[in-house]
């Protein structure tokens, strides 16, 4: 194997990132034009938003071991053309009659947004983290970091790429049929970039002859992996509820065309958070080889910092002060997320990993999606003021998150770490 395709591996993976999340970002940009087009409520929006939550976390039950049985190559490419090929199709939803019976354009959104799309996007997350480690040992944060910055890549230029887009193509559907069929044509290319992992001894016998159940016993006997899972969870809470909600709440606070409050929402933040995400996977590298619980105290204050950011997000006065205070949080979410997975494989061997992965995404996405529908139906309810509460309730789940990594820090992972 060429010592230079553990990079490209990092690179091609990214790019399959990138649509990953920039796909994720284009229902919460276009959330606008798709309500007064559809007739959506906002609770609606946000029913269909938590479901694409708990359908990633339930199909994850089934992806994680995917992941540690079979070529890690092949899940990621099928899971990048399936997940297209459903963004492609959302340009078609509406009210749709088969057979004589009518379904009500929410369902056929819901259908194709929610649980199509989650089910191809659900088997990238627990295979990309593993076989980045197989090829990055020393670089193991770096690497992820690289890889992470994709997602903020993606979700920072969607704002101005979707709001050009909008502008030339004309409607939200082609917008949607554009992404899709770009991701489509990464997918095809990954039939023959994209190498597998599964030679490493790893994964040869290991994997085939350890059961789903002895992964999920072995996580939930690390208590640094719960608590790992615990930040998670504030995390997804307080990302999903941004992600969805946050160019509708600049919308209609400060009555900004939707084309603004898009690009405003998504670039700042994640460039901010690009930055550090790069920057702290760099960090990371240099100082827990010397101190191995550098990552968790890092994890610890970057969540605690953000917390602040978050309420005074809802609570700004001016759209500025909303582009300053999104720009913090998104620092603060960097510094967590470069480590994310990284603490995880601090206390979970190789052949657990990508069900250890899943476990993850079931909790976090089951918990965390409710971020989705409590901030909708706030909105409903208070309008402009039930967003400033949701951003609230994301402050704290941030606290409450900083309390269970620190917890690991203090008192469990000298105990659970590996060393590999």
């Amino acid at each position: 194997m060429n010592k230079s395709y553990k990079w490209i591996l990092v690179g091609l993976l990214s790019c399959a990132f990138f649509f990953h999340q920039a796909d994720r970002a284009l229902f919460g940009l276009l959330t606008v034009p798709i309500q007064k087009d559809l007739g959506l409520s906002d609770v609606q929006i946000g029913w269909i938003n938590t479901v694409l939550s708990w359908t990633l976390a339930g199909m994850a039950f089934i992806a994680g071991p995917v992941g540690d049985r079979f070529s890690r190559k092949w899940v990621i490419t099928i899971s990048l053309i399936s997940w297209s090929l459903m963004t492609f199709m959302m340009g078609f939803v509406g009210d749709w009659t088969i057979m004589g019976f009518t379904i009500p354009a929410f369902f056929v959104v819901m259908f194709f947004r929610s649980i199509a799309t989650g089910v191809g996007e659900s088997f990238y997350g627990p295979c990309y983290p593993p076989l980045i480690a197989h090829y990055h040992k020393e670089t193991r944060s770096i690497a992820l970091s690289i890889h992470q910055a994709a997602l903020y890549f993606g979700l920072m230029a969607s704002g101005v790429l979707v709001a050009k887009a909008l502008g030339i193509l004309g409607t939200w559907r082609h917008v949607f049929m554009v992404f899709g069929a770009a991701g489509f044509a990464l997918g095809i290319f990954f039939i023959w970039g994209l190498k597998d992992g599964s030679e490493g001894a790893e994964r040869t016998v290991a994997a085939k002859h350890n059961p789903f159940l002895a992964g999920v016993k072995y996580f939930f006997s690390k208590p640094s992996a719960v608590f790992a899972m615990m930040g998670f969870v504030a995390i997804v809470f307080a990302n999903n509820a941004y992600l969805f909600w946050a160019p509708k709440f600049m919308h209609e606070k400060f009555g900004i065309s939707v084309e603004q409050a898009g690009a405003l929402s998504m670039l700042w933040h994640h460039l901010f958070a690009f930055a550090a995400i790069l920057a702290g996977g760099f960090i990371t590298d240099v100082f827990v080889s010397k101190a191995p619980r550098f990552r968790l105290g890092f994890q610890t204050c970057a969540l605690l910092a953000g917390a602040p950011c978050l309420v005074m997000i809802g609570f700004a006065p001016t759209v500025f002060a909303v582009v300053a205070m999104s720009s913090a949080y998104g620092i603060f979410r960097g510094f967590f997320e470069v480590n994310t997975h990284a603490s995880l494989f601090d206390v979970i061997p190789p052949q657990y990993r990508s069900t250890s992965v899943g476990i993850f995404t079931v909790v976090a996405f089951f918990f965390g999606g409710l971020s989705g529908i409590v901030m909708g139906a706030l909105s409903q309810k208070y309008g402009v003021r039930g967003f400033e509460i949701g951003f609230a309730l994301m402050g704290i789940a941030y606290v409450v998150g900083a309390a269970c990594m620190a917890s690991s820090f203090f008192f469990t992972f000298s105990k659970n770490r590996i060393v590999e």
